[in-house]
């Protein structure tokens, strides 16, 4: 799954509206205050909430531009809404996410927060 991921996320870096998506400012100075694993944890949180049900609430526009790190990554890796999912990740819409899916979704916003937090650093 890793190298897969890594290339989807490449591929999707390259759209030019994801590309325009960067860690900055006080989205940057919570992962610097919080670290990576409480981002991480506050991922899943959001996942669960806003992106996971079968339905979600306001599907489309439920994910702010800024504000936290996760909403900048949800838009940067296409994980933002269910037809985003569908489109860049293949997870289709009118289902409630799997625990996989669920994993696979923080899994691709963690990697972007730490590639743009760390970007000098090899993935792991």
């Amino acid at each position: 799954m890793s190298d897969d991921l890594d290339d989807r996320l490449r591929r999707i870096g390259q759209h030019p509206f994801r590309a325009r998506f960067h860690l900055h400012g006080r989205d940057r100075a919570i992962v610097d205050l919080r670290g990576i694993e409480t981002v991480r944890r506050h991922a899943r949180e959001i996942i669960d909430q806003r992106l996971a049900p079968a339905e979600p609430r306001n599907d489309g526009k439920q994910t702010p531009y800024r504000g936290h790190p996760v909403f900048v990554a949800q838009h940067a890796t296409a994980t933002c809404c269910r037809t985003c999912l569908s489109r860049w990740h293949g997870i289709p819409k009118g289902h409630a996410l799997t625990d996989g899916e669920r994993e696979y979704v923080v899994e691709a916003i963690s990697r972007w927060i730490v590639a743009e937090y760390l970007p000098n650093m090899p993935p792991a």
